[in-house]
């Protein structure tokens, strides 16, 4: 989800400046990128099917997240259906994943023939429970499907320990957390495949594209094998490759720096009743932000998480809904494993700020503060739910 342009009515009391701050461009200027573009235009290797960019990407990204083999392909939604190929994941078999997450990993589950299985997620984390998968978990299960979303994260070394007790596969997306580190290692690295997308509005972006990563020999060479159609059928091409190298080097730069804008909004925006935050559990951890996610609170509000969005967009802010969850999916497409409460409540109240504007300096993120909380306040006399 892309942000939204902002209104062309200013929302009152948002300075102009800080208005147009509040949503920059991504990707932004970057003149690494730009010479790498040069570079490939130059030596013609930005037309090529097999060029030196692809390969210094994933040994780069092999590198990065401290395992072996990486397998870089058309977009993150297709890398997981790759990972799920890679793992043997067949018609008929189950995979566990959380009631709230992006829709593509569902479908990719329903791409292969699976059944998704869904799980409850964490209280004020808006993540996957651990605690809830032995509930959910069946004889025809076979994987596990897990997300690091909106800046929170699961706790990793307890559900690899469940499903190393089960004999269960364990798929981890980053594709809203590279760089992130969970428990004192990178995540992506916790589980059997780890799964990037380079999608245009991603921390990593080359308007499309994705990869798989893994430390087991046979499980890249599967999804090797799957691609490889007369020749790559589902590549990332050579032009992508060339810059999405130099936004890498960068990636631990510009997390710090959405991680500081991060800790300066909630100093700011601590006593706001309707705005809460998710927190994570799974220490020591980094976590990183693409959409920085809140519990939009209707009650404390007096308004609809709706009115409160089309305010804030008004004054400019690159503000969203989460995303919709799988409650309404009926049961011929996916089983469900409880009441999935919490996922009721992520679907109904999950607010996201997107990524761009936490890279701005200190004096925005405060006006960026500031604006929210004279929305809030005045949330009492709009529209009721």
């Amino acid at each position: 989800m892309t942000a939204k342009e902002p209104n062309a009515e200013p929302y009152e009391g948002a300075r102009p400046r800080a208005q147009a701050a509040f949503a920059p461009d991504w990707p932004p200027a970057d003149e690494l990128v730009a010479a790498a573009l040069r570079q490939a235009i130059a030596d013609g290797s930005w037309g090529r099917y097999h060029g030196p960019h692809g390969p210094r990407l994933a040994a780069a990204l092999a590198e990065f997240f401290q395992t072996e083999f990486v397998s870089l392909c058309c977009s993150g939604t297709f890398a997981v259906q790759l990972a799920l190929r890679g793992l043997r994941i067949e018609p008929g078999d189950e995979v566990l994943l959380a009631g709230y997450d992006f829709p593509g990993n569902f479908r990719s589950i329903e791409a292969l023939g699976a059944m998704p299985v869904l799980v409850d997620l964490a209280p004020r984390n808006c993540n996957l429970a651990p605690l809830q998968l032995e509930t959910a978990r069946g004889p025809r299960t076979r994987a596990v499907l897990v997300s690091h979303l909106h800046g929170g994260l699961v706790r990793m070394r307890e559900l690899c320990a469940w499903a190393r007790e089960h004999r269960l596969a364990v798929i981890e997306d980053i594709c809203q957390a590279p760089g992130a580190v969970v428990e004192g290692r990178p995540a992506g690295t916790w589980g059997d495949v780890g799964v990037l997308s380079f999608g245009g509005s991603k921390l990593l972006t080359a308007g499309r594209g994705g990869a798989i990563f893994t430390r087991h020999a046979e499980i890249y060479q599967r999804a090797k094998i799957f691609c490889e159609q007369g020749n790559h059928a589902f590549p990332l091409s050579e032009l992508q490759a060339a810059i999405l190298a130099p936004q890498l080097a960068r990636l631990p730069e510009r997390n710090r720096r959405r991680t500081a804008s991060v800790a300066l909004l909630r100093r700011e925006l601590a006593d706001i009743p309707c705005l809460k935050w998710f927190e994570t559990d799974a220490a020591p951890c980094e976590p990183v932000y693409y959409k920085l996610g809140f519990q939009f609170d209707a009650t404390a509000a007096g308004c609809s998480r709706e009115a409160f969005l089309a305010a804030a967009q008004a004054a400019g802010i690159p503000i969203d809904a989460g995303f919709r969850g799988f409650l309404h999916r009926g049961p011929r497409r996916c089983r469900r494993a409880g009441e999935l409460t919490e996922a009721a409540r992520a679907a109904a109240g999950t607010v996201v700020l997107h990524h761009p504007v936490l890279l701005q300096p200190d004096d925005v993120i405060q006006q960026l503060a500031q604006t929210l909380r004279q929305i809030c306040s005045d949330l009492p006399g709009q529209v009721r739910p």
